[in-house]
């Protein structure tokens, strides 16, 4: 059996994949926010948005956590096609369950369908993300920890949008993407101990592509990706701050209309007592 090292680079790589975590988390969470606050297509855009910003930063955190992933006597690559599909499932099954809390009727019930379909996708991005390893040897898995990490990502995501519905204070959603951004590394370090690797040695050259020459790039502008839309959600003003400027401009409309249509009689009037100089 091959020795598995999860941090090949020290603390750097789990560092760096729980910040990548906390960040999607914090983006996911603010926009299904802005979503339950919003109507029509503005509330299907920011349920897209929250799809997008969730899968991507669960996706980057496993794959920056996995540039710290080496096996001894074996090199290892990745298969791009299915890399790229895990990236995919991600988004279209948290847009799934994200979905079913931003229009569900039944809060309850749209709790437990969107945590339950948002915490399978997450666990299913893993394992299609391991599935696309190349190594010399055969990959096998604990049961009972893939069992215990699939537990944690549902109990993750159910947690982070039930944080959606019930907390709108941006310091709430920030310790809120805090805790889901350590249930989701969590989930990903206990499946990752759950993988067995036996090693065969061989000398043949292993098909599909490196960390750097396609992890490292895709999670480096997928990263970007979420930095700029955080800066984009940050500085978008709120449906009740969109409100409050509207409510305010119709306040000073009538002042300045006032002062506009005085009656000429008025204007006259005011012009005949003020004296000649």
């Amino acid at each position: 059996m091959g020795h598995l090292d999860h941090a090949t680079f020290g603390w750097l790589t789990p560092a760096l994949s729980y910040a990548m975590a906390c960040v999607g988390a914090a983006l996911g969470l603010r926009c299904t926010v802005r979503a339950l606050d919003a109507t029509g297509r503005s509330r299907r855009n920011w349920l897209l948005t929250a799809a997008s910003a969730i899968g991507t930063g669960i996706w980057t955190m496993h794959f920056v956590a996995m540039l710290g992933f080496g096996v001894t006597g074996t090199d290892i690559r990745y298969d791009v096609p299915l890399t790229i599909l895990s990236l995919v499932i991600a988004m279209a099954v948290v847009g799934v369950g994200v979905f079913a809390v931003g229009y569900g009727r039944d809060r309850v019930r749209s709790l437990l369908v969107g945590g339950l379909t948002t915490g399978v996708g997450v666990a299913s991005m893993h394992y299609m993300g391991m599935a696309a390893l190349r190594l010399h040897g055969d990959v096998r898995f604990d049961p009972l920890l893939v069992g215990v990490s699939v537990l944690i990502a549902v109990v993750a995501a159910t947690a982070a949008l039930w944080a959606a519905l019930n907390i709108h204070s941006p310091v709430a959603v920030a310790v809120a993407s805090l805790v889901m951004g350590a249930a989701v590394s969590s989930m990903h370090y206990t499946g990752m101990f759950a993988v067995r690797v036996d090693v065969v040695p061989s000398g043949a050259s292993l098909p599909g592509a490196t960390v750097m020459q396609f992890i490292f790039p895709l999670a480096v502008g997928l990263g970007s990706y979420l930095f700029i839309t955080s800066a984009f959600v940050a500085l978008s003003p709120t449906a009740k701050e969109r409100a409050a400027y509207a409510s305010a401009g119709r306040l000073t409309e009538p002042d300045e209309r006032a002062v506009d249509v005085a009656p000429p009689g008025f204007r006259a009037a005011q012009t005949a007592r003020t004296p000649a100089n």
